[in-house]
């Protein structure tokens, strides 16, 4: 089963990984980073299928797609 690790002291908050992701399956947290941003977080595991596009679209490299 795919995972997404997302490292939300490195994420920015964008928006683009929630964007792209074709499930729907990443939102903003509600809480903040140390930035003070509201970083990705994701929600349902069972929904994941491992694409990646979370991945090639976070201009930070703050997620790891792990499949």
């Amino acid at each position: 089963m795919p995972k997404i690790v997302i490292d939300q002291e490195r994420c920015k908050g964008c928006g683009l990984c929630i964007e792209f992701c074709p499930r729907k399956i990443i939102v903003f947290s509600t809480n903040f980073n140390s930035k003070g941003v509201h970083p990705a977080q994701f929600t349902d595991e069972e929904k994941c299928t491992g694409c990646a596009f979370c991945a090639i679209m976070c201009p930070d490299a703050a997620i790891e797609v792990w499949r």
